[in-house]
């Protein structure tokens, strides 16, 4: 799939292309699609990810649903973004890649299911990054979606998070390699990148689930095992992200307020008409339970599931049992 895409800031990219994957298959009237939308570091490659939710009885049935998920605007895996060649200069965009929103994304979605030929969504659900989403989507496109389920994400980005994102990014740009910021793909490992990684792998957990798997312990070279656990997941993200795409994700991130050009933050929720599942994770630090319960409030046929869990935010890709039996729940009830 390729084509011209207007951003909301006006500029527009030319050859964009959008990475995607699906399971299922498509019923003659093209109205039992399922979107999943992911997070952060991300792909559309959601089987690997939340493989446990795929199959009969759980909460995506490819028997039934025609299931999409692709890669996001501005990622870098596949669909275009900073590790993309501009096909005006034909050199790779690098930092010059434009901002974007999340309505960017979600309109690049809708294109890729028009061009899917799918009418309707019975359901559009992520995590995180992938939940604000989930909340635009509703918003954007009322008519084409009949439930959501955003999940550990807010209605707005707070200071708090905006705050431990700006923290990561400087961690990029201190790096010996980011050179004024011409950080390019090729440039050596991105350090800084990692840096950022254990930054959010913090926020990521909670207190119990680091102290119940590491306590106090050291490993052979006398570091403490958290510290060698947040330095591999570190090496471990640089050898399959982008700085320049964790720059312009958590950029995105930012700007994510649903009331932002609309009318006040409350009524612009309360204007969500779908049945909605909201799911929160009591141990999340990230996106804490007061901001899921905040909209709870707000939309009108919301209801809340709570997820109790010593992991933290990334309760949503760990606690998948729990996860599922929500999301069925739901599910089911509304197709009685």
């Amino acid at each position: 799939m390729s084509v011209p895409f207007q951003l909301e800031s006006g500029e527009v990219l030319t050859g964009v292309q959008v990475a995607y994957r699906t399971w299922g298959k498509l019923n003659a009237n093209g109205d039992n699609g399922v979107l999943i939308c992911h997070a952060l570091t991300g792909s559309a490659d959601a089987d690997d990810w939340w493989g446990d939710l795929f199959g009969s009885g759980k909460a995506f049935e490819p028997d039934q649903d025609f299931i999409v998920c692709s890669n996001i605007l501005g990622s870098c895996y596949g669909t275009t973004g900073a590790t993309s060649i501009n096909p005006n200069t034909g050199k790779v965009y690098g930092v010059s890649f434009p901002r974007i929103t999340i309505r960017d994304m979600v309109h690049l979605q809708a294109a890729l299911l028009e061009y899917l030929e799918v009418k309707s969504l019975g359901l559009v659900i992520g995590g995180s990054l992938g939940g604000m989403q989930v909340l635009e989507w509703a918003l954007l496109y009322p008519e084409m979606v009949r439930t959501i389920s955003p999940m550990a994400s807010p209605g707005r980005h707070s200071a708090w998070s905006i705050g431990l994102s700006e923290a990561q990014r400087q961690a990029i740009y201190t790096d010996p390699n980011w050179q004024g910021g011409n950080y390019t793909s090729d440039a050596p490992p991105h350090q800084g990148l990692a840096v950022a990684r254990m930054m959010a792998m913090i926020t990521y957990r909670y207190w119990e689930s680091f102290t119940n798997r590491f306590g106090r312990q050291q490993d052979e070279s006398n570091q403490f095992a958290i510290a060698s656990y947040l330095q591999y997941q570190g090496q471990k993200l640089i050898k399959r992200f982008d700085a320049n795409t964790y720059i312009i994700l958590t950029h995105a991130m930012d700007s994510h307020d649903v009331s932002w050009n609309r009318k006040d933050y409350q009524s612009v929720l309360q204007s969500i008409k779908q049945p909605t599942l909201v799911v929160s994770i009591d141990s999340d630090v990230l996106y804490p339970p007061v901001e899921q319960q905040e909209f709870a409030d707000l939309i009108p046929h919301a209801q809340l599931g709570l997820i109790k869990s010593p992991h933290g935010h990334d309760a949503f890709l760990i606690d998948i049992e729990g996860l599922n039996e929500i999301v069925v729940s739901f599910r089911q009830e509304q197709d009685s």
